[in-house]
């Protein structure tokens, strides 16, 4: 290290012509520069400059030399603009991981950021199982709900609820259900686990909380299986409110006592998680940017 140091001080004084202009612009004082450049022509057993008191001359050995240190520091300036263009404009891959439920919020979130920069590119990894965001490569995690404790950086985005809801068809065969023992008379679909019960968290205005034990008649992993099967008129479901507005407008979905809370009472957070803590990217922060400012326009979603 110490060397690379002495040819970058020698390709500064041939450049500013003097060892003081060399000082000035490497803020050392002459005497300093002085005696690395003297140390650079000890360890290589050569004259690199002949030295006057008016001026300085590169030697024949200095000359050649010169050119592969001027070289050093114009791929050290190089190297330090890339790092300036990573940090200020977003280019590469960005590899961004999101379960399948959010996967068609990606095109309307990041799509203006997309089109403003030409030398973005974008891998979406769309599962529903937590992906290793080490293993993976994956630059940007969208997640939802509690996150293990993990030496990942996590920037919370919103927070949505989970609304009750029922076909319409299936509202006129059965009528809206107002009493928890009229809920657990129903059939449900959900995100039901593969181990112990499915517990559902009642919040009734004005009346105490409590919590459901409820058999699913449908399971499944996925939440956007839970909703259309829902959209089938097959029972009811709790649905992300982030995830339900098309289908509410369009009629194919009705929202059922709208005054209960569902699930736990502060709500389903979002996050944006990023396997490190220090200074992100251009086009990991502008991601997060873009992600936030989507979430924060969309009804049903809380920040």
């Amino acid at each position: 290290m110490d060397d690379l140091k002495r040819m970058a001080i020698f390709a500064s004084v041939v450049q500013h012509g003097s060892m003081s202009g060399a000082a000035r612009a490497l803020g050392l004082s002459p005497s300093a520069v002085s005696q690395q450049v003297r140390a650079l022509e000890q360890a290589g057993g050569v004259t690199l400059l002949h030295r006057s008191t008016r001026q300085l001359a590169l030697t024949e050995a200095g000359a050649r030399y010169h050119a592969q240190c001027a070289a050093m520091c114009a791929a050290a300036d190089q190297a330090r603009a890339e790092l300036a263009a990573s940090r200020d404009a977003p280019s590469g891959e960005l590899r961004l991981a999101a379960p399948v439920g959010f996967a068609r919020h990606v095109a309307p979130a990041l799509g203006g950021l997309l089109a403003a920069h030409p030398a973005l590119r974008l891998r979406l990894l769309v599962d529903d199982a937590p992906i290793d965001l080490i293993q993976a490569r994956v630059d940007l995690a969208v997640r939802f709900g509690g996150l293990a404790d993990s030496t990942w950086a996590a920037r919370r985005l919103g927070t949505l609820q989970w609304w009750l809801c029922a076909a319409p068809g299936w509202l006129a065969r059965h009528g809206v259900p107002g009493s928890p023992e009229q809920l657990l008379a129903q059939p449900w679909l959900g995100l039901v686990p593969d181990h112990g019960d499915w517990r559902v968290e009642l919040h009734p205005p004005g009346a105490a909380s409590q919590t459901l034990r409820v058999q699913a008649r449908i399971a499944s992993n996925n939440q956007l299986s839970v909703q259309q099967m829902c959209e089938a008129g097959l029972g009811l479901a709790l649905v992300g409110s982030i995830d339900v507005q098309e289908a509410l407008a369009e009629g194919r979905l009705v929202r059922l006592l709208p005054d209960w809370r569902f699930g736990p009472i502060e709500g389903l957070r979002i996050w944006a998680v990023t396997p490190q803590r220090d200074t992100q990217p251009a086009k990991v922060r502008q991601a997060i940017a873009a992600l936030a400012d989507y979430l924060g326009r969309q009804p049903g979603v809380q920040a």
